[in-house]
């Protein structure tokens, strides 16, 4: 697990992150970049992908393991589809590092502005609302 604490705040990360796939005028480029951004995943260890892990309501299996250290919330995740992928290490750019309350409110409209929500499938769009779902939970629990 890497606990670096973010340099950035949440909203220097999310105006980064709208600058990087505005860049893109090809939808399918945003894509690229967003599986590439996946593939960055920290290795998540086979003996954190359990059920309890395991995040309910997508389509493909994801898993995702958060610890608490020094009152901040570090995660690894992993999926077994490379757009998932993509799209948890996209939350954990937002997420990772952050104090319980910073995760549990932190605003997420970035994520209209980038481009991505209009060309999600509904199961995708779906997923992805259970991802920050559960993310948010765990701030929310530890506040």
């Amino acid at each position: 697990m890497d606990y670096t604490v973010p340099d950035k705040s949440i909203e220097e990360v999310q105006a980064d992150l709208t600058k990087r796939f505005t860049h893109f005028a090809n939808p399918k480029d945003r894509y690229k970049y967003l599986i590439d951004m996946g593939k960055q995943l920290q290795q998540l260890d086979d003996s954190y992908q359990t059920e309890e892990n395991r995040i309910h309501g997508c389509q493909s299996q994801v898993w995702i393991h958060i610890e608490e250290k020094d009152g901040r919330l570090f995660m690894q995740a992993k999926s077994d589809a490379a757009i998932v992928s993509g799209l948890i290490a996209l939350l954990l750019r937002i997420y990772n590092g952050r104090t319980p309350e910073e995760v549990a409110t932190a605003p997420l409209e970035f994520l209209g502005k980038i481009g991505l929500l209009q060309q999600l499938s509904p199961n995708r769009s779906t997923g992805l609302y259970h991802m920050i779902k559960r993310i948010q939970a765990e701030g929310q629990k530890r506040c």
